[in-house]
């Protein structure tokens, strides 16, 4: 499979993301579940089923788009094919000199955010981006190598991993979270996301509590053929300050508000582009008791979803 990314990584989007977008069509004729659940996220969002069969396309160019994210040569960069919009955003948080964390949902190519910044600025400040192993070894071993590049780091989700993202903020680097991903349980509270109880995670707001790091919203956009030849590239990374007053009900560490702020950020953020997000994911399931450290499950509260969340 290794070899298949890197020989895939050389085809050019424009026949990767019409191939990914069938494979997207297809999962969604032939899944059941997953048409209801894409389905009713959407609409429970109040998008239209245009939009939301939009939603099913990128979905599909979202894989479709892997071998490039994975596949191609550690030392090749993307160049020209990644543009930004308001990087010194990024640069201003950097100056700072107090540690950063991006966050960024599951939305557009949320691959790309990671290591364009590592590619921009990763020299100078480099990312340390949490991702969650696959349970295939063969495909776990693909994510880790494919992720760490020059200027990015990884980290499990494990309680080793989360001691070294606090070192790294606490040392003025940089943190890469996606927070509306469903956390392992006594790791997250109930709060609302788009109007519905979703169990979510509570380290973002943790690691800005105990570090006074400055938070940034990070969004890849994808662009379609015609926008990829006005605009002479592929993706567009788009970076925003979080207001003040929210950084500071992240730093007040009240485990519900600062799950209600994240949730509304990505709400936000989501909202800019609906037709990129993954409404297929099941971001209302209840959360499961994982290993995170070896041969103990971390312990927490029992986490039953609120009356009324199915």
């Amino acid at each position: 499979m290794p070899r298949l990314l890197q020989l895939l990584s050389g085809w050019p989007l424009g026949l990767l993301h019409p191939i990914g977008a069938l494979l997207g069509w297809l999962a969604y004729l032939l899944s059941p579940t997953y048409r209801r659940r894409l389905m009713a996220h959407a609409r429970h969002a109040g998008l239209g089923t245009r939009q939301a069969w939009g939603a099913v396309g990128h979905a599909g160019k979202m894989v479709g788009e892997l071998p490039l994210m994975w596949g191609r040569p550690r030392d090749e960069a993307f160049g020209a094919r990644v543009q930004w919009r308001h990087p010194e955003v990024v640069e201003q948080a950097l100056a700072e000199g107090k540690g950063l964390l991006l966050l960024t949902p599951h939305l557009g190519c949320f691959e790309v955010t990671a290591q364009a910044y590592a590619e921009r600025f990763g020299a100078h400040q480099p990312i340390t981006a949490l991702y969650r192993p696959a349970k295939q070894a063969w495909l776990a071993e693909v994510m880790k190598d494919s992720r760490s590049r020059p200027g990015m780091l990884t980290s499990p989700a494990t309680l080793g991993g989360v001691r070294q993202m606090l070192r790294a903020l606490k040392s003025g680097q940089t943190v890469g979270l996606l927070p509306d991903q469903v956390p392992p349980e006594g790791m997250g509270v109930w709060a609302p996301f788009f109007g519905r109880p979703a169990y979510t995670m509570t380290m973002a707001a943790k690691l800005v509590a105990q570090t006074r790091c400055a938070v940034v919203l990070l969004r890849g956009e994808r662009l379609g053929t015609l926008a990829r030849w006005r605009r002479g590239c592929d993706y567009v990374v788009h970076a925003q300050r979080v207001a003040p007053e929210t950084e500071a009900v992240l730093a007040a560490g009240d485990a519900a508000q600062s799950a209600a702020a994240i949730n509304q950020l990505m709400e936000s953020l989501i909202m800019q582009a609906p037709e990129q997000y993954l409404w297929g994911y099941n971001r209302y399931k209840g959360p499961r008791a994982e290993i995170l450290t070896s041969g103990a499950a971390q312990p927490g509260p029992a986490a039953d979803p609120p009356k009324g969340q199915p």
